[in-house]
Parts: C-alpha cells; structure tokens; sequence
C-alpha cells in the first residue's frame, strides 16, 4: 500500500499552501540552539546548547483539529495557543547529546561530563559523572539497553552494566531494531557490541560521521567524511561497495516498507534500493531514486522516514521541512525557511502520528499529521511509481 500525500481542498486549510506547522502544529522559539530530539509516547524532549532540556506536547487543550466532510475535511482552529515548553538546567555547558530513557523520560549527555536522566515531570537524576570529560553521545533500545559514549569509552547499561574500549573516539551511536545490538563509529571502523558475544570490529574506508540499521538487522550501513558510504552484511561481515555522495551523509534513515536507504548530504533526498544483500535487489543497476524540492541549492542535512508510509522528512540547511515520496517531485511543507539549519528531525513511535523538528537558531516544533492527510492506494513492490500529490 502507499500513501500518497493528499492536498487538503481548497480552503480546507485556509490556503492549501500554507505549511503545516502554520495551521496544524505549535512552535516555540529557544534563545539556544536545538542539538537533538527525542519521543517518549506523546511527549517530545528536545537538548539544548546552553544545557537545559525543553519538554512539550503537540497536542493540548484547544488545539487545532482536523474532522472529515463530504470531498475531504475541514479545519477546527485553534481554540487557545501552546502552552510553553517545560524547560529544565540539566548541564553545566552544552547539552551533546538525547535519547529515550528506557524507563521513560530522556537520557542526556552534556560537556560537564554528566549522564542525566529527566523524567516528565522534570526530576532530574545523574547515572554517571566524568569529570573532566564531555558525554558525546548516548544511545537507548527497546530490549531495555541504553549506551553512553565518553571519547573512546562506551558504557552499556541494562540487565548488566558492561564497558566498552574503542580503539578511536565515538562518532555516532545507533541500536538496532530489537535494541539488543549496538553500533559505535569510529575512526577506520564499527563496533558491534551484543550482551553475549565479543565485540565485532567491520573496518572502513575511512571516518565515519553516521551509522544506521536496517529495519530487520541483516545490513548495517555508516556514512563517512569522505563523501561516502559504506554497508556490511551482517550474515558475513561482507563489505556493501557504495558509490560517493554529492556531500557528507550525516543523516541516515531506512524506509522498511519501501526497502530503501535515505541520505542527506544533496540538494535533494537521495534513496537507496535495499535488501539483506545491499544495494539494488533486482541487480539491475538502478540508480539512486531522489525526491525533494528539484529546484534546491541548498543541501538537505536531516532525513527521516515516515515508520508507517512511504514519506521521508527532508530538512534544509535554511530551515525549511518538507515531505516527500521517493520517485516523485512533489512535496508537502511543513516548515518555512528561517531560524538555521534544521539539526533535528524525529516521527514519534510507533506510528509517526507526530513529527518533531529543530533547529540551529533555536526554533523547536511539533506538527501532528493525521490520516486524514494521506489517502491509501495499491502499488507495487520496491519503489512505488511517482503518484504525486492528489489534487
């Protein structure tokens, strides 16, 4: 099945082109800029560079609806603004890094060395203090796992608590699926960490910036400095040979349903077919299928995939958030252009019913987006033929 953006009639929104966040989401703007984001159910936490957490919903008390009608739906507004986020000190310095806690609520780390875990109703409790050291990264999975990376030191938490020494400094975190296997980058290669087994080291090319899972485990992919990619087979540790990027792939994220790799990096998305055995399952030497805005300059540095439909949210490097489906040219704003790079993008679980973005000049958003705004029709397996937006 896919599930094509539909544009709203007209009037229906008061103006088909407005962005979303416009008419459906609420926005805050934040005197800090936005390092990261992540979902705990309903509630979407968001780290900040002068070392507080912001907290907020996107739904609330008199917040915009949409309700069908004949031919398409109608606009409820807003009956009352947001409220205003819940902001918290949790760091000394800047915050680095956000995740799910496991147990609720988000794990930070930050540049005073502390490992931090906030609740919803904003308790703050310290897990790890590493004086004189900065927690760059932190990690959680769903088998109840969370890691924590210091320089080249990785801590697993959990059933157990385990430590990890890399041979270079963390670059980038990622569980996998079931959240029982962790991937650390790092210089010249991927740490792969189980509970039960040594750590497995897949060598590299050269430094990677990003690391990414596919949805059922079989691939593991990392995006390099070099303007490139490379992916292992898990099965056998086989190398995936991927050709160069038109720019740095910081941003990574699998589309399950489409068997597809998106990638920052262009001024547009750029799609990889994928399977458990790399790139192009119908070996036919199909090139990478893009989709975004045809006339951007600006690259793209935030993707990620609707977990539900075939949709990828793109962020710019001026701002702007948009949809779109691979093989088509048309998208869907959800954001403007303004307040800096977009630095994060993140569909709540499980079923992408709200999107969280941020940016650089501090602006944090929610936009909920109903099935009402997607219609549901047949298509083939792989890639699904541009269908566009409806009219």
């Amino acid at each position: 099945m896919t599930h094509p953006l539909r544009r709203p009639p007209p009037g229906a929104l008061t103006g088909a082109a407005s962005p979303l966040l416009d008419v459906l989401g609420a926005s805050w703007t934040l005197d800090a800029p936005v390092i990261g984001v992540a979902w705990d159910g309903d509630l979407a936490g968001f780290a900040l560079g002068d070392g507080s957490l912001a907290m907020g919903r996107a739904d609330w008390q008199g917040s915009p609806q949409l309700e069908p009608v004949e031919g398409g739906m109608r606009l409820i507004p807003a009956a009352r603004p947001p409220p205003p986020v819940t902001r918290l000190r949790v760091h000394q310095g800047a915050c680095l890094s956000i995740a799910r806690h496991p147990s609720g609520g988000f794990l930070s780390g930050g540049e005073d060395g502390l490992l931090a875990a906030t609740n919803a109703e904003g308790i703050v409790s310290v897990l790890a203090s590493h004086p004189g050291r900065c927690v760059d990264l932190v990690a959680s999975g769903a088998a109840g796992w969370s890691a924590a990376a210091s320089g080249r030191q990785v801590e697993i938490g959990g059933i157990a608590t385990h430590a990890l020494e890399l041979p270079a400094s963390a670059a980038a975190l990622a569980f996998d699926a079931v959240g029982s296997r962790l991937a650390v980058a790092h210089d010249r290669g991927v740490s792969v960490w189980t509970p039960d087994a040594p750590v497995r080291v897949l060598p590299t090319p050269g430094c990677p910036i990003s690391v990414a899972w596919s949805p059922g485990g079989d691939t593991l992919v990392c995006g390099l400095q070099e303007n490139a990619l490379h992916g292992w087979r898990l099965s056998d540790a086989g190398d995936i040979e991927i050709g160069g990027c038109p720019g740095q792939p910081r941003s990574l994220s699998f589309a399950a349903d489409l068997r597809l790799l998106a990638i920052s990096g262009a001024p547009r998305v750029v799609c990889l077919g994928f399977d458990r055995w790399g790139l192009d399952p119908a070996g036919a030497g199909a090139p990478p299928v893009e989709c975004g805005l045809p006339s951007s300059r600006l690259p793209v540095c935030q993707v990620a995939c609707h977990p539900t439909y075939p949709l990828i949210a793109a962020g710019y490097h001026n701002g702007a958030v948009l949809l779109c489906q691979p093989g088509s040219e048309d998208v869907l704003f959800v954001k403007a252009s303004g307040g800096g790079s977009v630095t994060a993008l993140a569909w709540s679980p499980p079923d992408g019913g709200r999107l969280a973005l941020a940016t650089q000049g501090g602006e944090v958003a929610l936009v909920p987006l109903p099935g009402l705004l997607f219609r549901f029709n047949p298509a083939p397996q792989g890639i699904p033929a541009p269908q566009g937006i409806a009219p």
